[in-house]
């Protein structure tokens, strides 16, 4: 077995206080790449709303606007995760368009927003968050193509979700890039150390005032991370909606079991169907391909779609840690026979691997009581190497529904010592499948509810958690500790 190690605490701070703000002006292009203590995150969601168009939606411009004539307010929202010590810093980056109209004699004020339930695609005048937290800084006079910065060290302390609004009272307001340009999207950088202090400045405003405390929603996490998603996601229905807006309120990794669109998987349909759901949350995301991604010609909407974040499109299958635990994303579209490149690739990555926890997850269910896709054998060379390296948790998709099943050996025994739990959660949007005949060790099961599946993953545990469309009552949690 692997050697387990002490997890790392993460220091969160109990409260949000409000502290001087500073404003520094960056310069030209973009911004000086971080430090190796430094991590940028970019919006899993922005937008802005305008009262002179009260019912439109704004989610997909390249534009946020601030103004007071006609009224226009922005908002992004952040997931931060991954943070393995307390914030020393955290600045928010925005960049003004290269428009005419960009420039203004004010940047406008950004404030803490305590929803993070708003949709990027659904947020209008009509429908906004209120914008009632603490006044984080504001900005003076801005100009055309340039990037700007604001100190929010004292809202991000820590894992877990932010909210922003701006707002200006000026009637010739500012706007800036939103995450849709591409390279000149918001950015928070945050600077992790061991001992967080404020970064002074002569410019700084007047002295520090309380905040409100933080909803529930908004409160960081213990600082283990969260990896959540799903398989079987978007199409011409509403069923990728409703579960893109679950992943609104659960901050952390996001992952995707394969069959990403359907029915095959070119960029128009990534354009049209994943973009405007489960695409605000791209820039968490760390997907997996499927069958229907394959059927485009080596899946190249799906790698166009994802670019890096899906790995080497030869290959498709990568890895990466989160804490205590070493995650590994499958190609099953490919060979994983003993001995093929992919199989030989997952031993070795295995065997560097220190950490004592490991999940994977892939399209192709091992097992399965779907009536629509039978086991797939096909895939028994990469379980049993995860057998072998003793991994314990594999999530696959391809049938569209919920089923957990108990610990297991490669041949599908109860195997409590060493036994992979193994999940399908092929419930992320596509029309549901019904179940078959109900294999050996099948613990729990759904085929009516959509929803997205959760892992709060500990320094040598786990919680799962089925988390369930809105409307719907359906659960299914537990517990388990690493081998």
């Amino acid at each position: 077995m692997l050697t387990r190690r002490t997890a790392v605490a993460v220091a969160v701070v109990a409260a949000l206080t409000s502290t001087a703000v500073v404003v520094n002006t960056l310069s030209g292009a973009s911004p000086t790449a971080a430090a190796a203590t430094s991590a940028t995150f970019t919006p899993v969601a922005d937008t802005y709303v305008d009262n002179g168009s009260p019912t439109t939606n704004f989610g997909t411009s390249s534009q946020l606007g601030v103004d007071n004539s006609p009224v226009k307010r922005t908002f992004l929202r952040f997931d931060v995760a991954g943070l393995a010590a307390p914030v020393v810093s955290a600045k928010l980056r925005v960049h003004t368009d290269d428009v005419a109209g960009a420039a203004s004699p004010s940047g406008g004020t950004f404030k803490a927003v305590s929803s993070n339930t708003w949709s990027e695609t659904g947020v209008t005048w009509n429908a906004q968050p209120a914008v009632d937290g603490a006044t984080l800084g504001s900005l003076g006079a801005v100009v055309r193509n340039k990037w700007y910065e604001i100190d929010v060290t004292s809202y991000v302390i820590g894992n877990g979700s932010f909210s922003i609004g701006v707002t200006s009272a000026s009637s010739d307001g500012a706007d800036y890039d939103s995450r849709e340009s591409g390279a000149t999207a918001p950015q928070l950088v945050i600077t992790t150390g061991a001992t967080p202090s404020p970064s002074p400045s002569p410019t700084a405003s007047a002295s520090p005032t309380a905040s409100p405390s933080p909803s529930p929603s908004t409160t960081p996490p213990s600082g283990d991370p969260v990896l959540v998603g799903a398989g079987d996601i978007a199409n011409s229905g509403s069923g990728d909606s409703t579960t893109a807006a679950l992943l609104d309120g659960i901050p952390g990794t996001v992952f995707t079991a394969g069959d990403n669109v359907y029915d095959s998987g070119t960029t128009a349909e990534f354009n049209s169907y994943y973009e405007p759901t489960w695409g605000r949350h791209k820039a968490r995301t760390k997907p997996a391909p499927g069958n229907h991604d394959y059927n485009t010609a080596g899946a190249t909407g799906y790698y166009g779609y994802f670019g890096a974040s899906a790995g080497d499109p030869s290959k498709g299958y990568y890895s990466y840690d989160l804490g205590n635990w070493h995650v590994v994303a499958l190609n099953s579209n490919i060979a994983m026979a003993a001995g093929s490149v992919q199989e030989q690739w997952l031993r070795a990555d295995l065997a560097a691997s220190t950490k004592p926890c490991t999940l994977a997850y892939w399209h192709h269910p091992r097992f399965t009581s779907g009536a629509n896709h039978a086991p797939s054998t096909s895939t028994g060379p990469l379980v049993q190497a995860l057998y072998d390296y003793n991994a314990d948790v594999v999530v696959t998709g391809h049938n569209h529904q919920y089923e957990r099943f108990a610990p297991m050996n490669p041949s599908g025994a109860a195997d409590s010592a060493r036994g992979i739990r193994h999940f399908v959660a092929g419930m992320g949007g596509a029309s549901h499948y019904g179940f078959g005949t109900i294999q050996p060790n099948s613990e729990a099961r759904n085929s009516d509810t959509y929803g997205v599946l959760k892992f709060t993953l500990h320094a040598n545990s786990y919680d799962w958690q089925f988390v369930p469309e809105a409307g719907k009552t359906y659960n299914d949690s537990g517990t388990n500790s690493c081998h």
